[in-house]
């Protein structure tokens, strides 16, 4: 480790010069050799580092962001080459490198702030081993040498002997029992802000080889944290639990204000966001107009959770426009399917087909309107006075021409019908 700090050497000037301008602040008020003074100067110079980097953060956001839009291709690569795990892989690349995106840009903040870590790990070992490095000169060695967190000293180690720990004016069950602490909160910290990131802001319906390598650092970190954290100093896991506790608030903030499409923090966050909305009839802040913008842009390639949250606006009178700002809507409401299709609903009730009535309804609903009752077809009534023939007129003026004609055409009622006469050849 001594050779890795050495490594980074350049940047411990900076970092000791930063840390003693905090410790000039808290010992003011503290006092200069209390563990309060320095332990705060650790913690404040955690924090500068961490406003500084806030930058390549959002840039973080911004390729995560740019590999959650191309979950669609890599579901498609998956089902093609299933079977040919290789093959998937070379294509995952191929597709990384075409679209400009790095599955690993979640590490850069890590990588961003190994120098600082390292450098404060040189100056807290240098106290340690009564050597001034930096701007620490003699007599602030003294005063941090005196410095103790809750009765371990600020350069004490968990492996450190009964002498060493001795010479630094502390007992080794005081500096073991503060070191094992802050391990444990270190690694359970590492441990939560890696799960909350598994478990709630990823999409599962996209299984990915980053997502494979995330879910082994979840276990591995505080692992690794565990095993080294017992060579750092005092001061270098007040520093490391600091950042840990940082980036846990702050990607908390992120998953709640700003999660991953498909992922349980969306489904959540759109549940707020619905009721919310439909609270107030629109949108408040910038942050949902740009996220309602996003989903509006989709279209048909939304995912569940939006689908709902479109259909929920749309039963409540609402709809979301191409800017993001929600309107109330005018009319019959589009409300989609699973698929994706639009249909009629939501807001407006649909509009049913009339049912088809009997003849015995429409005559008896026409008598009590007063309309005359419609006549069939079969009827010979039915046709008008000047269609019919001059023939059956005048044998219908003759007596017993009207029954005739019934007995011809078979329609008399009661007794043997008359036969026909044979046709005449």
């Amino acid at each position: 480790m001594d050779t890795i700090a050495s490594l980074f050497s350049f940047i411990t000037t900076p970092v000791s010069w930063v840390i003693v301008q905090f410790h000039k602040v808290y010992g003011a008020i503290f006092g200069p050799d209390t563990g309060w003074a320095w332990g705060l100067s650790i913690v404040s110079l955690v924090i500068l580092i961490r406003i500084c980097l806030i930058p390549l953060f959002v840039k973080q956001i911004k390729a995560t962001r740019a590999m959650q839009t191309l979950q669609p291709e890599m579901k498609k690569i998956q089902e093609r080459y299933k079977n040919d795990k290789q093959r998937q892989s070379e294509e995952m690349m191929k597709l990384y490198k075409e679209t400009g995106t790095n599955p690993l840009s979640s590490c850069l903040p890590i990588l961003a702030q190994s120098p600082f870590f390292f450098a404060l790990y040189h100056v807290l070992n240098g106290i340690a081993n009564n050597d001034t490095v930096g701007v620490i000169n003699q007599s602030l060695l003294a005063s941090a040498q005196k410095a103790h967190i809750f009765g371990a000293p600020l350069a004490a180690k968990f492996t450190d002997s009964s002498a060493d720990v001795a010479a630094l004016d502390a007992s080794l069950t005081n500096v073991r029992i503060v070191t094992a602490v802050m391990i444990v909160l270190m690694s359970a910290s590492q441990f939560y802000t890696q799960r909350q990131l598994m478990t709630k802001n990823v999409d599962t319906t996209v299984k990915t080889p980053f997502m494979q390598q995330q879910k082994m650092l979840m276990y591995i970190f505080p692992i690794m944290f565990a095993v080294f954290g017992i060579n750092f100093p005092v001061g270098v896991l007040v520093y490391w639990l600091t950042t840990n506790v940082w980036t846990m608030g702050q990607q908390m903030y992120v998953i709640h204000n700003n999660p991953t499409p498909g992922s349980k923090a969306q489904a959540a966050y759109l549940e707020r966001l619905t009721k919310h909305v439909t609270h107030h009839g629109k949108t408040r802040r910038r942050s949902e107009r740009t996220i309602i913008k996003a989903i509006v842009a989709k279209g048909r390639d939304r995912n569940e959770y939006e689908r709902k949250f479109i259909n929920g606006l749309s039963k409540a009178g609402l709809a979301a426009q191409a800017d993001g700002t929600v309107v109330k809507s005018e009319g019959a409401v589009a409300v989609e399917t699973e698929d994706g299709m639009p249909v009629a609903g939501g807001g407006a009730p649909k509009r049913q087909q009339p049912k088809r009535q009997t003849k015995a309804q429409r005559q008896s609903g026409a008598k009590a309107a007063g309309e005359p009752e419609p006549k069939t077809s079969l009827s010979k009534s039915d046709e008008p006075e000047d269609a019919k023939p001059a023939a059956a007129k005048k044998a219908a003026s003759k007596p017993g021409g009207g029954t005739r004609s019934k007995a011809q055409s078979g329609q008399r009622k009661g007794g043997p019908q008359r036969p026909k006469s044979p046709s005449k050849k």
